[in-house]
């Protein structure tokens, strides 16, 4: 005894449920796979152009035990005004000090030794971030 076949003839009748719902969801996904990629580079994009003051710290020093000097170079757009944060830690870890430095000069890279005013001895300078006004 033969057996009869169950299965429709392959191309007769067009696509199957399941070849339909796969492109669907082939689509949906390409679909949102490109939105993240578009939000992901608008973010990053903003970030970049949007971050008018950069600085890094190029060198520091404990002058005393109530004051740390730092070596700043801040990068900047030349009309842009704003401020550096700095702070500094004790050899154990905890915050000694910890100040704003404003940059007002209407060049784009300003060059600078500040002076950090602390509690106690500072071994490390840190910059926490530059924002503009």
């Amino acid at each position: 005894m033969s057996t009869a076949s169950t299965q429709l003839p392959e191309g007769r009748y067009g696509r199957s449920a399941d070849e339909r719902a796969d492109r669907k969801l082939k689509v949906i996904g390409s679909a949102l796979g490109v939105a993240l990629l578009v939000l992901v580079g608008w973010f990053g994009y903003h970030y970049v152009v949007g971050n008018k003051i950069s600085a890094e710290v190029i060198t520091f020093k404990a002058v005393s035990d109530s004051a740390v000097e730092v070596h700043l170079e801040v990068r900047k757009d030349a009309d842009a005004h704003g401020y550096c944060t700095l702070r500094s830690q004790n050899a154990d870890g905890a915050e000694v000090g910890r100040a704003d430095f404003r940059f007002d000069q209407d060049s784009s890279r300003i060059d600078k030794v500040v002076t950090l005013r602390t509690t106690a001895r500072g071994s490390t300078a840190e910059l926490l971030g530059c924002h503009a006004d």
